[in-house]
Parts: structure tokens; sequence; C-alpha cells
């Protein structure tokens, strides 16, 4: 009897990496419940409640990360007493600096376990040495420690150590900006920086949206309550059924392998993993939200819907809203926004060109990057008055490229983020031209494409080809029969664009960081040769038929994403007003329908490894 209890109370407080703490798992609902059950108790004290879930929230990421919990309480230590350091500094010099060294260490502990490799390999490629990773930190508390407990051989990458070093560097900042005083107690500033809803894969919060809600009265209304249960109920849903089916079932083996597939089920789970990296990543927003609404805290809003959006621009305004609007405010405002061209925008130009070379392997990357950047400064030269749409285009396509390479070091990301940054730029520009003016660009770039997808019979040839066809034919209609193009157009079309800029997303993903560039660029290859290459348009009907599964949940998900909000909002409320009895019954029906969906082994969300 007490070697099983020995046992379950091993289990229970122990770090298995194999099986992480998900949204997703029993074993977290009952962690919730016995969490919400014991904060009932003293739920209007809000000191002792802050601390109570600071102590929750520590315990929640050593079940997801294990000995990296170390590295979290250092990042809430540090901020902390930096801030109130920075609070007490009177001098707008001294501020800036010790603001400056704060940033230094909090993008540090960032760039050592996130790009240790990347810039591992860009020293030996550019002094031809042959330095290896090695886990520096992991070797020092293996010292101290007396154990070999930390592995050395490799860095790995904390989880959710992106979210929770941007939440400490967006807080000094704010704080030397005095958009907010320094937090005084430090169980407050803990639980601010460490909220388990959100901790491990945003929203990212910040301290102006979050403090202020610190000390407010517990309230958790009837209405509330339902709209809590709701979010979780939908996150449930979208990540269970919809993102996990699509991958275990579709989209992983495909990107696993692109050539055992033809074109047409490549180009299928293409789209299928736009929708399932969509449905995870706001499933987990939803969960978290209503989590903390039961807490009697709200988190900012992270998705508005971004397959509606008419445009790139606009995609980023409704896509992982709370990263969006964090590089606009501390990357593309400092770099100059839409006033000018600072000092850093320059030197990220150049960052690029180098990295872009590293990445690619040749040094002609770095001279077209050169070439660019030398027509764009005679056009700023020759024609003063377009010279702020060109600083904005710039910053705005830097802060794009920095943010692909947030995600991950490798020549896919900065791709995938490249091409984001272009499509915005584009937009720009394109909404500024006549109908007339439209109807020769795109005929010219169609015309161009055409040329040489049948001259050098290369498949991204083909795809761009057919994709300019399509545009060119709906601006045609437009232009002969005076016939405005509808907003169901342009969000089909920023979908594809958004879809194919996924490839490079997707390749770059769920690799070892030592071997990432290479596999991923092999992998969005492999993709495109397939989908670009022929064709045998008999046999879709039968991959149709044999996928059918998979494809109708995808088209009953983006249905189900392009209903109207106000729709939305109407089965919301409808659903939060239920009688207690009523919504029990309900819930318990939704998990009966969401467990035929269960996969064997439960799929960790993907931006747990962001």
């Amino acid at each position: 009897m007490w070697d099983v209890i020995r046992d379950f109370l091993v289990n229970l407080f122990s770090f298995d990496q194999a099986h992480p703490l998900l949204f997703t798992q029993f074993y977290f609902w009952a962690f919730f419940a016995l969490v919400f059950a014991v904060f009932s108790l003293f739920h209007s004290k809000a000191l002792l409640r802050n601390g109570y879930l600071f102590a929750c929230s520590l315990f929640f990421y050593y079940k997801t990360s294990g000995v990296f919990l170390a590295l979290l309480v250092f990042v809430i230590v540090y901020n902390f007493f930096a801030a109130k350091g920075l609070g007490k500094l009177k001098s707008n010099k001294a501020r800036s600096v010790l603001t400056a060294v704060s940033v230094v260490v909090d993008l540090g502990i960032l760039a050592y376990f996130k790009y240790a490799y990347f810039l591992t390999d860009f020293v030996n490629s550019l002094l031809g040495t042959s330095f290896e990773v090695h886990d520096v930190l992991g070797e020092l508390l293996n010292s101290l420690t007396g154990a070999d407990i930390f592995r050395v051989d490799a860095i790995i990458l904390p989880v959710g150590i992106s979210f929770f070093t941007f939440q400490a560097v967006s807080y000094m900042v704010d704080v030397k900006r005095e958009k907010i005083a320094p937090v005084e107690n430090f169980l407050d500033f803990g639980f601010y920086l460490s909220f388990f809803p959100q901790l491990v894969a945003g929203p990212i919060v910040r301290a102006v949206e979050f403090v202020q809600q610190l000390h407010k009265p517990y309230n958790l209304s009837r209405r509330w309550f339902g709209i809590a249960i709701f979010w979780i109920m939908n996150g449930l849903l979208k990540k269970l059924i919809l993102a996990d089916y699509l991958a275990v079932n579709f989209a992983d083996r495909v990107f696993e392998n692109p050539l055992l597939y033809s074109g047409f089920e490549n180009l299928s789970a293409l789209f299928c993993y736009s929708l399932q990296v969509y449905a995870d990543f706001s499933g987990y927003t939803d969960i978290a939200t209503g989590v903390a609404m039961l807490f009697g805290f709200y988190l900012p809003q992270n998705f508005n819907s971004p397959y509606k959006a008419v445009n790139t621009q606009q995609f980023w305004r409704r896509w992982h809203m709370t990263l969006s609007r964090w590089l606009r405010d501390y990357l593309y405002i400092p770099l100059g926004g839409n006033r000018n061209a600072s000092a850093g925008t320059y030197i990220i130009i150049a960052a690029v060109a180098v990295f872009g070379s590293f990445l690619s392997g040749s040094w002609w990357v770095a001279f077209g990057v050169a070439l660019l950047a030398a027509g764009i400064g005679l056009w700023a030269w020759k024609k003063p008055g377009d010279r702020k749409l060109i600083t904005t285009n710039i910053n705005s396509m830097n802060t794009m490229l920095l943010g692909g390479l947030w995600h991950g070091a490798s020549w896919n990301f900065m791709i995938w983020g490249g091409l984001n940054g272009i499509g915005m730029v584009i937009y720009k520009i394109w909404t500024k031209r006549s109908l007339g003016g439209k109807l020769l660009i795109i005929g010219l770039t169609t015309a161009l494409c055409g040329t040489l997808s049948f001259t050098l019979h290369y498949p991204v040839w083909n795809m761009f080809f057919v994709w300019t066809l399509i545009i060119l034919v709906g601006t045609l209609v437009e232009w002969i029969f005076k016939i405005k193009k509808t907003t169901a157009w342009d969000i089909f079309q920023t979908f594809v664009f958004i879809t194919f800029t996924r490839l490079f997303f997707r390749s770059g993903s769920n690799l070892d960081p030592a071997l990432a560039n290479e596999e991923a660029w092999n992998t969005a290859k492999n993709m495109v040769n397939q989908i670009g290459g022929p064709w045998d348009l008999n046999l879709i009907p039968d991959m149709a038929a044999a996928h059918w599964t998979v494809l109708l949940l995808f088209v009953a998900g983006m249905i189900i994403h392009w209903l109207p909000e106000r729709f939305k909002r109407w089965y919301r409320l409808n659903f939060a007003l239920m009688p207690l009895g009523v919504m029990a019954v309900v819930v318990v029906l939704i998990i009966v329908f969401i467990y035929q969906f269960i996969t064997a082994d439960l799929q960790s969300f993907i931006y747990f490894q962001f």
C-alpha cells in the first residue's frame, strides 16, 4: 500500500520529458481542478491568491520543462530587481543603460538556447574553425551540484522561452518609458511573468495589460463562467479534432516524405497544414483564455479569424496579434517605423545579407542584397518624395525577417518571414496603382512566369505561372466588366498566399537544430517539385476519395472559420447562458465526441517549440 502511494507521489512530482503537461491531458485537468478548488478558499485575498497561483505556475512549468524551471526563476528574479533599480534612477542616461543591459541579458538567454547552433556554424563558416555546440551552462550547473544532471553535448530549447523573455523585455522597456511603474511585490511580478495558462505558448501579455488586474476583486459572473467554459471547449475541439486529426492522418505523413505523394496530395497537405497550425495555436489560446477567466484574469485577444483577411497586412493584424503588436512597438517603431530609417535599419540589412549568404552557402546572396539596397537608395535619392514610402517598406521588411528568425535560425524561416514582408510591401504598392496599371503589371508578370515555365521547365515557375494566371483572369474580368473584386476574392488570394508561405514554415519545424537548415530546405524543395510538376488529373478523384475524411474535415473547418462574426457571438453567448445542468450535459457530449478523434499519442502544441 505504502509502495503504491510512494510511486504515485514520485510520478506526481517528477518530470517526464516524454510526457510534458499538456492542456489535452487528463492529468492537466486534474491539476487544474485541484488548483481551482484550493484557489476558491482565498480568492478574495489578492496577495495570497497571487502568491498561490505563482507557486502553482512554477510547478506547472516544472512539469512541462523540468530543470529549466531554474531559468524561468532567474528571469523573474533578475527582471524584478532590475526594474526596481530602474524606477529609482533619475538620470535618463543611466536608465537607458540599465534598460539596454537588461534587454541584452533577456535576449542573450534566448539567443544562447535558440541560436547556439546557428551562431556556431556561422563562426565556423566565417573563420574556418571547427567549434562544436557544448552546453557550458549545463556543465557549470553539473559542477555546482556535483552530479551529471544536465546534458552538455547538446543545447535543448526550454519550452516557452521566447514568450516569457519577450514579456520580460516589454516590461523593462515599458518601465523605462514610464508606461508602468515597477511592480513592488515579488510575488505579484512572479505571478505576472509565469501565469501558467499562457506561460508556454502565449499570448504575450504585457505588464500594462495584466498588472492592473492583480489586485482587482475576484469577480466571475454567471455569464463569464459560461464564456470561459465555451472557450475551453472551443479550444479542445480545435486542437484535438481539427489540428491533431489533420496532422496525424495526413499533413505530417506528406511533409515527412513529399516524394511518396502526388502533387495533388502535397498541395492538399499544405492547405491542411494551414488550417492545422491555426487550429492548434488558436486552440491553445482559447483554452488559456478560458482557464484564465475562471481565475478572474483576462488575457489579450491573440487571433481574430485571420483567414478572413483581405490582404497580408491585415492578416498580421489578425494572426498572433500579441506578437505582431510586440514587434510593432519594440522593433518596427524603434527602427523608425513609417517616419524614417535609423541606424538599426541599415545594421539589420547588413546582417540579413551576411546571414542569408551563410544559410544559403553563397555570397551571391549578400551581393544581391547589396545591389537591391543600392537600387533602393538610388530611388530614394532621385525621388525624395518617395523616401517615406521606401523607409516604411524597408522597416516592415526588416521586421518580418526578424519575426521569421524569431521562430528559428534556419533558411526556411527567413524565407517565410521574407515572403510575408514582400507580400505586405507589394500590397502597399499595388493599392496605389490604377486598374489599368494593375492589369499591365500582372499581365507582364504572368507572361514572364509563363515564359520561364515553358523554357526552363522548373516546377516552381509552373506554380507561379498558374497563380499569376488566376490573378490575371480576375483582374481582367474586373477591367472588362467594370466589376469590383469581391471581398471573397481578396480573402481567397490572401489565404492562398499565406498557405504557400506555410510550406517554408512547416518545413523548418520539428527538426533537430543541428540539421534543420538542410532538411528543411530539402523538404520545401521536394514539395515544390511535386506541386509544380506534372499532374495526372485522372487520378485526382481516386486520391480525393482515399483522403475523403481529411478533406471533408478541412472544408468543414474552413466553413466554420469563415462564419460571420455576429453568428459566432450569438452561439457563444447562447452557450454561456444555458442552464448549468444543460451546459454540463453539453460539455459531456462534447468530450465524448472529442474522444472519438483522440490519437494514440497526444500531440504537443506546435508553438511549444518556439
